[in-house]
């Protein structure tokens, strides 16, 4: 799907940077997202209209929380069960932006998603947003997992389409940008056990986090 340097054989716009992130950076940054999980606790949030709940676990920083009810997919400004506003972004999570993102303007949500050993994400694309002029960019933490995506499919085709899988490893970065800015892509499974960066006494017995920075709103240069 990609080669090691990040060039895209995937839907264009699309770039895999494996081990972007390294180890020590890595311990670093997962003290810093718990001590983010303290302040703005994970939640399971529910499917539209069915109001089944996800078997992710999340929690945001930014001006912009992504949440999910029976009401739909939108984007709140507090937290929704301590009715705070979110956290700042981490410093280290916008430098990450500012160096693989190519977008003039920083991220205004960075969704926190915890994976237990069971939790999947079906088949989706990220459009809840009012521009997508940029990038989404996500990384890895902890657990491997079996990532998949395929083009950018109509809505009206559904999830019907050709796709293609790699393992995402701890400190992988992915970035879906151009055609692949709105290509669907999912979580199959998660490889329980295939590291031990989380502390299980502090993250359930371990897992994966997936942080994912987006923009939500234009840009002033967007408008112009």
């Amino acid at each position: 799907m990609s080669s090691a340097d990040g060039r895209a054989t995937g839907p264009e716009g699309f770039r895999y940077l494996p081990g972007h992130l390294g180890p020590e950076a890595q311990r670093q940054l997962v003290a810093t997202l718990r001590a983010l999980v303290a302040e703005a606790p994970l939640y399971r949030p529910t499917m539209p209209k069915s109001g089944r709940p996800f078997s992710v676990r999340m929690t945001n920083a930014g001006s912009h929380g992504w949440y999910s009810d029976r009401e739909g997919y939108r984007y709140v400004p507090r937290h929704p069960q301590t009715g705070r506003p979110w956290p700042a972004i981490p410093a280290a999570l916008l430098a990450l932006w500012r160096e693989v993102a190519g977008y003039p303007a920083d991220p205004e949500c960075c969704l926190v998603n915890f994976y237990a050993a069971d939790a999947r994400m079906g088949l989706h694309r990220d459009e809840d947003e009012e521009t997508f002029a940029a990038p989404v960019v996500s990384l890895s933490l902890g657990d491997s997992a079996v990532f998949r995506i395929g083009g950018a499919t109509p809505r009206s085709q559904g999830r019907r389409g050709p796709t293609t899988s790699l393992k995402l490893h701890s400190g992988d970065v992915v970035v879906l940008g151009g055609a692949a800015r709105l290509a669907y892509h999912g979580i199959d499974r998660v490889l329980g056990g295939s590291s031990r960066l989380l502390p299980p006494d502090q993250w359930e017995g371990g897992g994966r986090i997936n942080v994912t920075l987006r923009r939500v709103t234009p840009a002033p240069q967007d408008a112009r």
